[in-house]
C-alpha cells in the first residue's frame, strides 16, 4: 500500500535520555509514539547525572532503575560552603537518599535499548523541524506519517527559525567535568563550594567502592586543569585524603535559556530551557517536563486546541523560578560588594535558623515540592 499514512498520537524528535524517556512514558499511557534521532551511536562521554528521588521513583516505575549497569551511588548528606560565611549548610533526610548519582550513559544504553525492542526508535533520521506541523503528513524513512503532537527534545542548540529564546545568559562560562580517586571513602557526601572564581561541587562517584568522586567546576575565568587540580586538593585533601586525578577532562560551555511558547512544538529538556548547574537540578526539570506532559494528557484531550499551552505555561511556572534562582546566586557570588554578600548572609540565615524553610529548600532538592498540578 503505496500511499498508506501510518498515524500515530506522538512524534519525538531526539533520543536522547528526555526524549527517550518521554517517549517510553508515552508508550507506558498506551499511546502510540514514535522517536527519531539524527544519531545511530549513544555518545560515550563519562557525564554523571544527580537523581533525585521524584526522578528515581519515575525511572522505578518505568522500569528503568532496577535495569541500570552500574550501581547508583547515593547522596545522604549535602555541606554548602563559600567564601563569605564561616560556617557550613548541612542537609540531610532521615527517610530517604538526598539523591542518587548514576552515568548518563548507562541510563541512555538501558532506555535506547528498551525502544528498539518495543520498535518505536528511528535512528540516522535528519529532519527540518521547521518543516513539521501537527496532523501533517510527514515522509520517514520512505514512509508516510501523521502526528498529533509533536515533542522536541533535541538540546538547548535547536536549528529552527520557528524556535526563539526569550532570555539566553551567555557570558562564556565553561563547566570542567572530570573524576578523581581517594584514600578515604567519601561517606555518601556531596559538596558544592562556592568560590569567587565560581561553584564547585564533589560528588559520590559511581563505582564498586566508595573512593571515587567526580567533580564539576563552573566558572567565566580562563582556567586549567592543573589550576582546577590544585583548588580541589586545597579543599578536600583533609575530607578524602591522598588524590590522584583521571589524565581527562571535560569541558562544556553554560549558556542558560528559556525558550517561547510555539503552538506547533511541545518543547522538553533542554530544548525547552536550560539552567545554570549550581543546583544540580538540570536534568531533574527534564523529568518534571515529562511528569507534567502525564498530567496534561490526563487532564485534557489531546486534540484540545489548548493543550501545548497548558503544558508550557505550567513548565515555566517552575521553570522560571529556578532559573531566577540559579542565575541570582551565580549573580551575587560572581560580582562582589557589600549588597550582595549581606543578601546571601540573610539567605544564609534563613536556612539556619528557620526549619521550614530548611525543609522547603529539601524538599524542592528532592523534586517533592510541586508549583502546580
Amino acid at each position: 500500500m503505496k500511499n498508506k499514512i501510518f498515524k500515530y498520537d506522538f512524534l519525538v524528535v531526539g533520543g536522547g535520555l528526555i526524549g527517550s524517556l518521554a517517549a517510553l512514558s508515552l508508550y507506558h499511557k498506551k499511546l502510540k509514539v514514535l522517536v527519531i534521532d539524527n544519531k545511530t551511536n549513544v555518545p560515550t562521554d563519562q557525564r554523571t547525572l544527580a537523581v533525585n528521588p521524584n526522578s528515581r521513583d519515575f525511572l522505578d516505575n518505568l522500569g528503568v532503575w532496577r535495569s541500570i549497569r552500574t550501581q547508583p551511588k547515593s547522596i545522604k548528606k549535602i555541606i554548602i560552603k563559600d567564601y563569605i560565611n564561616s560556617s557550613p549548610l548541612v542537609f540531610t533526610n532521615n527517610n530517604d537518599a538526598m539523591g542518587n548519582i548514576i552515568y548518563n550513559v548507562d541510563m541512555l544504553k538501558t532506555v535506547r535499548q528498551r525502544l528498539k525492542q518495543l520498535k518505536i526508535l528511528k535512528t540516522n533520521i535528519n529532519i527540518n523541524l521547521d518543516k513539521l506541523i501537527p496532523n501533517k503528513i510527514l515522509n520517514i524513512s520512505n514512509k508516510n506519517y501523521s502526528f498529533k503532537k509533536i515533542v522536541i527534545s533535541v538540546g538547548k542548540n535547536i536549528t529552527s527559525d520557528l524556535t526563539q529564546k526569550s532570555i539566553i545568559i551567555d557570558k562564556g562560562d565553561y563547566s570542567y567535568v572530570g573524576f578523581f580517586k581517594h584514600k578515604k571513602v567519601h561517606n555518601s557526601i556531596a559538596y558544592e563550594i562556592f568560590k569567587k572564581e565560581g561553584p564547585l561541587a564533589i560528588l559520590p562517584a559511581p563505582s564498586p567502592d566508595n573512593n571515587k568522586s567526580t567533580f564539576i567546576y563552573s566558572t567565566n575565568e580562563t582556567t586549567t586543569y592543573s589550576k582546577i587540580q590544585s583548588i580541589i586538593k586545597k579543599n578536600f585533601s583533609s575530607s578524602h585524603g591522598q588524590i590522584s586525578f583521571d589524565k581527562k577532562i571535560q569541558r562544556f560551555p553554560i549558556t542558560p535559556h528559556l525558550t517561547k511558547y510555539n503552538k506547533n512544538f511541545i518543547y522538553i529538556g533542554d530544548s525547552l530551557k536550560s539552567v545554570h548547574p549550581v543546583a544540580g537540578q538540570g536534568w531533574n526539570l527534564g523529568i518534571k517536563d515529562i511528569q507534567t506532559l502525564n498530567k496534561v494528557l490526563d487532564q485534557y484531550p489531546l486534540d484540545s486546541k489548548s493543550f501545548n499551552s497548558i503544558f508550557y505555561s505550567r513548565r515555566m511556572m517552575e521553570t522560571s523560578l529556578y532559573f531566577g534562582f540559579t542565575s541570582l546566586i551565580n549573580f551575587l557570588y560572581e560580582n562582589q560588594n557589600t549588597f550582595n554578600e549581606n543578601l546571601i548572609k540573610l539567605g544564609y540565615q534563613g536556612l539556619q535558623n528557620f526549619s521550614f524553610i530548611r525543609d522547603l529548600f529539601i524538599k524542592q532538592a528532592m523534586g517533592r515540592f510541586n508549583l502546580v498540578g
